[in-house]
């Protein structure tokens, strides 16, 4: 049985938004057992947790909210998070986005680990895949299904010579997501950077934050990995994963997949989740009923 962690002391970095261009101060402080990942956002101070309820949209990146206030890009520190196997934390930021950083996790890795980690008398209670679960169409899909690990295998296919078809498979533990995923940045194409930015998006995009993909290649120089693109998406879905609260177990397969695909898939891992506890309940306020139903099972079994 392993018992949560918070982290052991306070950290901040900054800066600027990949998105909204803005620069952002972020800060990380310890929370007690149970108490969940929360972004609280300045100068409000609301409250944000992390859970499937708190998704607003995955275009481009993940934003979390509620009650009119969000936060958005959160994806990259959720994954540091939840590979370091960090369950109670408080995220202070003092705008709508998280700052960019270089384009990976490896500087909120860094961050958390200047931090240190503190183990809490409280177990960690994991969220075990029983049955498959299938969202998408037959060109983007994602599915997970039941394993003794989260694995996850990422199969990339962009009709782009700098990209083309990139498939890993790799089991986020902490150490392997420190060595083949942290370090891999986001990525874009310099030929929808116009309209993006007409969308209010990628308006801190640079080379400094970003893969940028030119019409013959990549434009920032040398690529972190080969296949620097699929690990980000695994990255991406490690991220997404923290949004259901609870450490998962189980085998995601995904193609072409992205933020909004990660999304349903969270969604519906919680729908099934809360309807199978709820069913657990019914039957632990019911003994008589579950009593009887065993006893007419008997019978049935007997009269074979």
């Amino acid at each position: 049985m392993e018992l949560q962690q918070t982290v052991r002391k306070s950290v901040r970095c900054q800066g600027v938004g990949l998105h909204t261009g803005a620069t952002v101060a972020m800060a990380v402080h310890p929370a007690p057992p149970g108490h969940g990942i929360v972004f609280r956002v300045r100068p409000s101070g609301a409250e944000i947790p992390v859970w499937p309820e708190s998704l607003l949209n995955g275009h481009y990146a993940t934003t979390i909210g509620t009650d009119g206030v969000q936060v958005q890009t959160v994806e990259h520190l959720l994954a540091a998070v939840g590979a370091l196997g960090i369950d109670n934390l408080v995220v202070e930021v003092d705008g709508p986005e998280l700052p960019a950083m270089d384009g990976s996790a490896q500087p909120f890795v860094s961050l958390l680990y200047a931090a240190g980690r503190e183990e809490q008398p409280a177990l960690r209670r994991s969220l075990c895949i029983s049955e498959t679960i299938r969202v998408g169409d037959e060109d983007r899909w994602i599915e997970i299904g039941p394993a003794a690990e989260l694995r996850i295998t990422f199969t990339l296919d962009q009709d782009h010579p700098a990209i083309g078809v990139q498939t890993a498979s790799i089991a986020p533990t902490e150490r392997r997501f420190v060595d083949e995923l942290a370090s891999a940045r986001t990525y874009g194409f310099l030929k929808d950077l116009e309209l993006l930015r007409q969308q209010g998006l990628a308006r801190g995009g640079s080379l400094d934050n970003a893969v940028v993909v030119g019409q013959n290649g990549v434009l920032n120089g040398a690529l972190r990995f080969q296949d620097e693109f699929v690990r980000h998406k695994i990255l991406d879905v490690v991220g997404d994963l923290v949004l259901l609260g609870r450490p998962v177990v189980g085998h995601v397969v995904a193609r072409n997949g992205g933020h909004n695909l990660n999304h349903l898939l969270v969604r519906e891992i919680a729908r099934r989740d809360r309807h199978r506890d709820a069913a657990v309940a019914r039957a632990v306020s019911h003994p008589v009923a579950r009593s009887e139903g065993e006893a007419r099972h008997k019978a049935r079994v007997a009269a074979l």
